[in-house]
């Protein structure tokens, strides 16, 4: 078991309003879990693990129409046919709801987180990299949101590790049958970084696939700067084989219960390096909210600080009812045209360095 304390991770629950309201990514949890018992772990209890030759059980393919081929403006045709590079892309938490049967991972059949999963994370998120690769997101037997609150962790550790059995399986048959030696960005958000995490230490770090990592977006988790051997964070724009992470708060707010400190890799997603410079938010190339449209052009300013980004509350329509400092769930939207266009600096200078 790799995690931190499952608590630390996303106690603050303030986390569990902003998705009500702006419904960026994920979709409600609507009771509070503290407050919820549930059955300890049973892997009895376990929905099967899950066959990746089956298109269906992936929310987004190459050379198909998914959500991610979306673009802000309604005018995106998918470029998946000519694409150099693959992205590997693990959705964060859409099992948010009451549990199914008191399960503690979702089956990968059900259609309303599918539904959840494909009109959030995957449009909202996923579609930053549709200019950059081919997009691969697998769905998973995710666990439950309830798992990062939990006081029984041992049941949360059991759950976490069946879903990245899952998107560890989806990336083994990713590499037998798609990927043929093509560059690889991996991205995430929230759980899917949990699980992302463990997937570039296991696959990348100090190993031969570590030559075909462009970059890797770990975003919404805190990650620690200890843990990997051999891939560093970002320090530059253009930066390859590096991590970019970060989690977003309101300027001036420290939240309870999370890791913070120079222990926890943290990117501005505006400047890309991890000085404490507040980037001004004429940088920000646009913002993707709520309905997907409009671009929201210098909406957000980003500053680290002490491990985490932090944001002056942006203002747009509806902003004066939020009162949240937890920017959590729009750690993509609130900077989808400067990672959009990150990714593409970082691609070009791979090819450059190691021609595809």
């Amino acid at each position: 078991m790799d995690y931190l304390p499952l608590k630390r991770f996303m106690k603050n629950k303030s986390f569990l309003l902003i998705v009500f309201f702006l419904q960026f990514a994920c979709n409600t949890f609507k009771k509070n879990v503290d407050t919820i018992t549930y059955p300890a772990f049973e892997l009895t209890q376990t929905p099967p693990a899950t066959d990746y030759s089956l298109e269906k059980n992936w929310a987004a393919l190459p050379n198909r129409y998914d959500y991610c081929d979306n673009y802000p403006n309604g005018t995106y045709s998918s470029w998946n046919d000519t694409a150099i590079a693959d992205v590997f892309f693990i959705h964060p938490t859409s099992y948010t709801r009451k549990r199914i049967n008191n399960q503690w991972n979702a089956c990968v059949d059900w259609k309303s987180i599918n539904d959840a999963t494909d009109k959030g994370s995957i449009k909202f998120q996923a579609s930053v990299f549709n200019r950059a690769g081919r997009i691969y997101a697998p769905r998973y037997r995710q666990a439950h949101i309830s798992t990062y609150f939990t006081n029984d962790e041992q049941s949360g550790y059991h759950a976490l590790d069946i879903a990245y059995e899952d998107v560890r399986a989806a990336f083994e048959f990713y590499l037998k049958h798609y990927n043929h030696g093509r560059p690889i960005i991996i991205a995430s958000h929230s759980q899917g970084t949990t699980h992302a995490t463990r997937l570039l230490k296991e696959f990348f770090d100090g190993k031969k696939l570590q030559q075909q990592l462009v970059v890797a977006y770990l975003v919404g988790m805190a990650v620690s700067t200890k843990k990997f051997s051999n891939i560093p964070a970002s320090t530059s724009p253009d930066q390859i084989n590096c991590v970019c992470a970060w989690r977003s708060f309101e300027y001036g707010y420290t939240p309870k219960n999370y890791p913070l400190g120079d222990s926890i890799i943290c990117t501005n997603p505006l400047s890309w390096n991890s000085d404490s410079v507040l980037v001004n938010s004429t940088n920000n190339k646009g913002a993707v909210l709520r309905n997907f449209k409009p671009i929201y052009t210098g909406l957000a300013d980003a500053k680290v600080h002490n491990g985490i980004v932090w944001v002056h509350k942006p203002v747009f329509p509806g902003s004066k009812l939020i009162h949240f400092k937890n920017y959590h769930i729009a750690d993509y939207n609130f900077f989808y045209f400067n990672i959009q266009e990150n990714v593409h600096e970082r691609l070009m200078h791979y090819l450059k360095v190691r021609p595809f």
